[in-house]
């Protein structure tokens, strides 16, 4: 089908992806899995009253949210509970075609993950091994021989690893839909990359009679790109980043014509696309930015032109050899592609890697792919670069790595998780200052122990991490009362996690209670009483991976006044944070509240420890 057809969302288009493999590996426990379970009506009210108390402004604005919610649960309530309940009996996953939807596909304006790793290397020779690991990874997933994410309690839902390779993400008018040109049956042993320098797109074979090229073979193609792509082609990439809405308009435009809807479907249907750029970062925040949007040089979006945004997977290579990035993840959450990051730099850094044997028989070269550019599209491309200059000005990106990690953390009897997310409600009291508290703590916790899962959220804002903040301020208050008022909020912090991980917080229920009203029914009253919207106005947007490799990745802010807070605590001696926010924000004095934060929580520890040592 091609790309011109497909401005409508198909109704089954998430079954275009081949079913995972049975009994294999990689997706052995598949049919296992639980379902996501609805939570108890009752139980969901009673956790969002507590979640609300800490946010509301006064008793009485509680009081009045509290009789909304009892309202809601002797009246309204249960009958779209009930509704809810035979809706997930007729399907496997009550949640995923509403979540894709409302989260991601519903013609929003998105900011792309990004993931990074400083390695340097010749360009073209490190752009060809990652390259090569990547195909190793893809062939070991469609032969299911990939090992499953796990936890000590049990597998984990390895269902939209089918959305990694071999599809992209397309503009709708309405909704988006990714489309997948993975085949069932495929072995991994055929399938083409695309590869982007100054603009410039070019078709890479990356396979030969049934086997994955040479790092040899590939860096050649590499190189005949580099050597043949010497000036700056039509950024028809930077209208990928575009607002949904527009794009859906020049997507159709720039399908209209035969020739550029076949260079689509390349696109489309590529494995994935690496990205080489001429810039050369090297401080932590110059690499996430150049990871994140790019540079801006002369007022032209040099690194978005370079760049085809709805791809699952863009691997970015600048000059100096640095190495990044950049995920969509519509249908795909980051965990999994840092899990594939990982094991391809597992690959590349491990002396055994087996690069290939180049045959003396294969001498391709790379096909490059050159728009029909009208008049038009040239439009097009001029209104899209101002928009994202815009936006890329408008934003602000603060780095701090703590002077202690994991390892003294967990000395402390302490979850790593809780002690970084405490430091963020310190630092953001302090920010605030005397101001009232406009939103909510946003952390992701991962339901994929169930078929199909994703996240639910975690309500980071309790009664309990308040009251250990304003102590952290009261000099009035002793070092062993805050050292308890800490444990206190780390402990409800835990099973607020824990609950999540079950599935069973108060966000996704209620945005399925929600959805469940009918046509000409009224929104009831407290879904549009200010604490609870106040309470999912995520103004600190948080979330933790990790990866031994890249230290650094973060996202954009979700609301306008709020903040992205991507922090990793999986390593022994630091604890990291990415900021991002607009400008009109404080966000390098709220980076230097982390730091003081997380030096205040480190005192209070040791002071303590060596008290009681002294004792």
């Amino acid at each position: 089908m091609t790309s011109t057809a497909r401005r409508m969302r198909p109704v089954e288009w998430k079954t275009e992806a081949p079913e995972p493999l049975p009994g294999t590996t990689t997706f052995a426990a598949q049919s296992t899995l639980p379902r996501l379970p609805v939570p108890d009506l009752q139980n969901t009210l009673a956790r969002l009253k507590e979640s609300l108390k800490p946010i509301a402004w006064s008793e009485a604005e509680y009081a009045s949210v509290v009789k909304k919610i009892d309202n809601f649960g002797q009246g309204k309530g249960p009958e779209l509970h009930e509704r809810l309940l035979k809706h997930a009996g007729e399907r496997e996953h009550w949640l995923e075609e509403w979540w894709d939807d409302a989260a991601y596909l519903d013609g929003f304006d998105k900011s792309p993950n990004n993931q990074r790793k400083e390695v340097t290397n010749h360009p073209a020779a490190r752009a060809a091994g990652i390259a090569r690991a990547t195909m190793i990874f893809r062939q070991k997933l469609k032969q299911g021989l990939i090992k499953p994410e796990a936890t000590k309690e049990g597998p984990f839902c390895m269902d939209t690893y089918r959305w990694m390779f071999d599809c992209c993400r397309v503009p709708g008018e309405g909704y988006d839909w990714s489309v997948s040109h993975a085949k069932a049956g495929d072995k991994g042993d055929s399938g083409h990359i695309i590869v982007i320098r100054k603009n410039r797109l070019w078709k890479v074979d990356i396979t030969d009679n049934g086997r994955i090229l040479s790092t040899p073979e590939i860096q050649k193609q590499i190189q005949h790109i580099y050597d043949n792509t010497l000036e700056e082609y039509p950024g028809v990439g930077i209208l990928s980043a575009s607002n949904r809405d527009v794009w859906a308009q020049d997507y159709k435009q720039l399908s209209s014509s035969s020739y550029n809807s076949e260079i689509l479907d390349a696109i489309n249907s590529s494995a994935f696309i690496v990205c080489l750029d001429s810039s050369t970062p090297v401080d932590p925040i110059h690499h996430s930015r150049a990871l994140w949007h790019g540079d801006v040089i002369g007022g032209v979006p040099v690194g978005l032109r370079n760049r085809w945004v709805d791809k699952p997977l863009q691997f970015i290579v600048f000059d100096n050899g640095y190495a990044g990035f950049m995920g969509e993840h519509s249908v795909m959450d980051g965990t999994p592609t840092a899990r594939m990051c990982d094991d391809v730099l597992d690959m590349l850094y491990d002396p055994a890697f087996d690069h290939g044997s180049p045959f003396k028989a294969f001498d391709k070269t790379p096909t490059p792919l050159d728009w029909e550019i009208t008049p038009a599209i040239t439009q097009a491309i001029a209104k899209a670069d101002n928009a994202a200059v815009e936006l890329i000005e408008s934003q602000e990106l603060g780095f701090h790595r703590t002077s202690y990690g994991k390892a003294a953390i967990k000395a402390f009897g302490v979850s790593p998780d809780s002690w970084a997310q405490m430091i963020v409600q310190l630092a953001y009291k302090r920010l605030l200052g005397t101001k009232q508290r406009q939103g909510g703590t946003y952390e992701a916790a991962s339901t994929r122990k169930y078929f199909k899962g994703r996240t639910e959220a975690i309500r980071v804002v309790t009664s309990e991490a308040d009251e250990w903040v304003r102590s952290m301020d009261d000099p009035s208050v002793s070092s062993e009362t805050r050292k308890k008022l800490f444990d206190q909020a780390t402990k409800k912090h835990v099973s607020l996690a824990k609950a999540g991980g079950q599935g069973q917080g108060v966000d996704r229920h209620l945005f399925g209670l929600r959805k469940s009203l009918q046509d000409g029914e009224a929104l009831p009253e407290l879904y549009d009483d200010p604490v609870f919207k106040r309470s999912s106005y995520w103004v600190l947007s948080t979330s933790a991976i990790f990866s031994k490799h890249f230290p650094v990745y973060g996202w954009g802010e979700v609301v306008p006044d709020g903040f992205g807070v991507a922090y990793m605590t999986g390593f022994d001696g630091h604890l990291q944070y990415t900021i991002t926010s607009r400008k009109e924000m404080p966000n390098d004095q709220f980076v230097q509240e982390i730091a003081k934060a997380a030096d205040d929580l480190y005192k209070l520890h040791t002071g303590l420890a060596n008290t009681k040592a002294k004792l």
